[in-house]
């Protein structure tokens, strides 16, 4: 069975919103393993046609079972990225089983009547494939990068473990174990994902999304069978879950495949997804990790943002403008000021992601520069923040924004699995696919009093939390 691995803190709530194709990883926290590959924007296309509607422009079509299907033609190398999504996650949990949705992830792989436990990534393997899986809050997805060639050998093999998966006792308490082991390794040792965990639970002390995806360690070790079972049962079925194939394929090819292997499973009853919400916070609060294995420090701070989907105020694309104006780059404001001119910090940043089921995150922060003391490099990001509240974005800064962003755009659809990624991700939160090929239209659409409206909408908030990562020696801020 594949590795996993967490992904780092910055892809998990914060990143540059300017690239198109990077929604996923700007979402929510994933447990994964390799990080999700193909999200490079080579050159390709015409930034200048990145203004018109249209990104991927995909092909889509339901299956009678109620399976959406979405296929993104690329015919440049003979290969298939093919992804089945299902539209459940972390914060899907009944309170008491934390982790079961990424304990699931990984017993996937253990095997049906037809293929035995651990033989799923081996066949793939050798046919010169590459598979994986991650899990977020809000969905788990399942991959295969394989020759076109191989492509039905994969939906037979995904098809047969979304309705016939074989649990035993002796598969799953041993892997019960393995996610115990990388919770201790990838979280436990790792004092930049501890504190991230720390924040989030802070942050969203009522929502299930202050619980890590990965699970309390506590209750990972209660994990059952029976609740592993019952968890498959209620959410693992076609019309709850996209399947996404992008590259050297049509719909016109897909759909008979499609019809043949999901389409014969039979649809089931999903729950609603029921989400309780935050109550109203206006207190700050601040979380402070000292570890001896801290070797560049950090400080973040992390406000509850808009999502594509819980956007009343339409200020998510405005957001990610603000994104890219502070954080998109060597030239952004926030890495111009601090790390070229005042030399106080090797990294700053402005991280938000829009795509998420409920409440996104929009997070600011920095690491310090050898020799600088924390509190004074507070003082300068947090001047920044005033700075930008007080001041504003000019429309000049906007229009430069737009310009990258509309460019990573447009050089997006070259990837293989980015596209299926960005649609996989947005379908499994509550957007469509129009909203998806509409995204240069609304990024180009910006203005200046639209970011800055959004800006103090988020940033003036006192309910934020902010997280000091420090080693063991040293003063707190």
């Amino acid at each position: 069975m594949p590795a996993r691995s967490p992904s780092s803190p910055h892809l998990r709530r914060a990143a540059s919103a300017g690239l198109l194709a990077l929604a996923l990883t700007a979402a929510a926290p994933l447990i994964q393993s390799p990080p999700v590959a193909g999200l490079a924007l080579p050159i390709g296309a015409k930034p200048a046609q990145a203004a018109e509607k249209g990104v991927f422009f995909p092909e889509r079509f339901t299956l009678s079972n109620g399976m959406q299907v979405v296929v993104i033609p690329n015919h440049r190398v003979p290969v298939v990225t093919h992804m089945v999504w299902y539209k459940v996650g972390a914060a899907d949990e009944q309170r008491g089983q934390s982790g079961i949705a990424h304990f699931l992830e990984h017993l996937m792989f253990k095997g049906t009547d037809v293929i035995a436990p651990g033989e799923f990534s081996r066949i793939i393997a050798k046919n010169g494939g590459r598979d994986n899986a991650f899990t977020s809050y809000d969905y788990t997805a399942y991959y295969q990068n394989v020759a076109r060639d191989r492509l039905e050998m994969v939906m037979r093999m995904e098809a047969d473990r979304m309705a016939n998966l074989k649990l035993t006792d002796a598969v799953v308490y041993p892997e019960r174990d393995v996610i115990i082991e990388e919770r201790r390794q990838r979280i436990e040792n790792e004092p930049a994902d501890r504190i991230g965990e720390q924040i989030n639970a802070t942050l969203f002390f009522h929502h299930p999304y202050g619980t890590p995806v990965i699970g309390w360690p506590q209750e990972m070790a209660t994990l059952t069978r029976e609740e592993a079972e019952g968890f498959y049962k209620t959410w693992y079925t076609p019309n709850n879950a996209v399947l996404v194939v992008s590259g050297d394929v049509t719909a016109a090819e897909l759909r008979p495949l499609a019809e043949r292997y999901y389409g014969a499973i039979p649809a089931r009853p999903v729950p609603e997804r029921k989400r309780v919400e935050e109550p109203p916070i206006t207190s700050s609060r601040q979380v402070v990790l000292r570890d001896a294995e801290v070797r560049q420090p950090s400080v973040r701070r992390t406000w509850v943002a808009p999502s594509y989907r819980l956007d009343p105020d339409h200020q998510a694309y405005a957001l990610q403008v603000l994104a890219e104006i502070m954080s998109g780059g060597t030239t952004s404001r926030l890495y111009r000021s601090l790390v070229v001119d005042q030399k106080l910090a090797t990294s700053a940043w402005l991280g938000y992601g829009p795509t998420a089921y409920d409440m996104a995150t929009l997070s600011v922060g920095a690491s310090p520069a050898a020799g600088v003391e924390m509190d004074k490099l507070e003082a300068a990001l947090w001047a920044e923040v005033d700075t930008l509240l007080k001041g504003g974005v000019t429309e000049e800064e906007v229009a430069t924004a737009r310009k990258r962003m509309l460019a990573a755009a447009a050089y997006a659809r070259d990837s293989l699995t980015g596209p299926a990624q960005t649609l996989g991700a947005a379908l499994a939160t509550g957007q469509t696919i129009d909203e998806v090929e509409n995204w240069p239209v609304n990024i180009d659409a910006v203005t200046a009093d639209q970011v800055n409206a959004a800006a103090r909408a988020v940033l003036s908030n006192t309910n934020h939390v902010t997280g000091l990562l420090l080693p063991l020696s040293g003063k707190d801020s």
